[in-house]
């Protein structure tokens, strides 16, 4: 147990060199008891801890709330893909927001109180978001070009015809690169992008996701053969190896929670989004996985479609990125990578998590507030 955490940078994982002096800290505290002191008292804390995890989870299957907002109209359809309207004023900026494709869009209009969506077209913003929907017959030999250059490019196609106006392009986290991609491609139809939490670097941070991708890339690209997708439970696992701690902390959190409080509901409301996750195509999980993570095509500028490399640099539009300062899915340095490369980009940091900027308590102050301001303050 004392020499444990020499043992952990045998590069098995990634070691934050930060850490050092706790590391240093807690072996000295060690040195003070035998191992079987410390056996003894780690079993007692996992088993309180393992009960806590258990009513949580209980909790949480038992809970009532069930999300009952009105839906969006639907304005254009194409496969499984949906174009929602948020209404707002007519003069109001053209907005449409690009969720990633591995969950549910529905992240952008969670609750009542907390819906982005919903704000904007309130702060005088013409507001549609883009439904992906789920991998049907159309969509499972579709990849990344199709999304974009097709799907997407022509839902912008529509939503020009019926505005008379070019469409400013609002991504979240895979969502931004989306946009970015279809921003490079067709310059003249975009003349705004907002990115949220949207990541360019897929080697950058302390983290080592890229790493840990490239050492599972075997049964990765055997799974992905195997179901012709990638599997929803294998994105959730990947995910969770992401900080596999929380998801034990963030039951045990909830499971001392009132189960009629505010706070609990918007737990249930979250937790039930991430549970209805959506899998990603074959092209698309092998390009997203292996050309993005592994290779950091993007990033390098060896990401093309249609023949035409992806270079931020030919994004001349107004852009804004909001980085989180508290991000465990997209490191900091990965987003800043594709501020730098935009030449007419505008960096905002939060003070928030991937997933709480755009849902927690202070998303109305840290997102919702100053991403409609900008908007409105561009005259798009």
């Amino acid at each position: 147990m004392k020499s444990a955490l020499p043992h952990l940078k045998n590069g098995s994982f990634p070691w934050n060199p930060n850490l050092k002096p706790k590391a240093d800290a807690l072996q000295d505290a060690l040195a003070a008891y035998s191992d079987s002191q410390i056996n003894a008292a780690l079993d007692a804390e996992a088993y309180v801890r393992g009960l806590d995890f258990i009513r949580g989870v209980q909790a949480y299957h038992q809970h009532p709330y069930q999300r009952a907002l009105p839906p969006a109209p639907t304005v254009w359809q194409e496969g499984g893909s949906r174009l929602l309207d948020y209404g707002g004023p007519k003069d109001g900026p053209v907005v449409l927001a690009i969720p990633s494709l591995v969950n549910k869009s529905y992240i952008l209009d969670l609750t009542e109180k907390r819906s982005l969506m919903r704000t904007l077209s309130q702060k005088g913003v013409r507001s549609y978001l883009m439904d992906w929907g789920d991998v049907g017959p159309s969509e499972r030999t579709m990849g990344l070009e199709d999304y974009i250059h097709g799907r997407l490019n022509r839902c912008v196609d529509h939503l020009i015809k019926e505005t008379s106006r070019p469409v400013c392009l609002i991504g979240y986290c895979m969502g931004g690169v989306l946009a970015t991609g279809l921003a490079a491609l067709e310059p003249d139809k975009i003349n705004g992008l907002a990115l949220l939490a949207t990541p360019w670097d897929f080697h950058a941070g302390e983290a080592g996701y890229h790493r840990f991708i490239q050492a599972s890339q075997a049964p990765l690209q055997q799974t992905i053969d195997s179901f012709n997708e990638l599997p929803v439970d294998v994105l959730q696992s990947l995910f969770a190896a992401i900080d596999p701690y929380s998801i034990l902390s963030k039951f045990e959190d909830f499971s001392r929670l009132d189960p009629a409080s505010a706070e609990a509901q918007q737990f249930v409301a979250m937790e039930d989004w991430l549970n209805d996750g959506v899998p990603l195509s074959a092209p698309v999980a092998k390009e997203c996985l292996f050309d993005w993570y592994i290779h950091n095509k993007p990033h390098h500028l060896g990401w093309d479609m249609d023949g035409h490399v992806i270079d931020p640099r030919d994004i001349t539009c107004p852009t804004v990125l909001f980085i989180p300062e508290k991000d465990r899915i997209v490191p900091r340095d990965s987003a800043r990578a594709l501020g730098c490369a935009l030449a007419n980009a505008e960096i905002k940091h939060v003070k928030a998590g991937h997933i709480g900027m755009v849902t927690g308590k202070s998303a109305k102050k840290c997102l919702y507030d100053p991403l409609s301001k900008w908007l409105i303050s561009q005259n798009f």
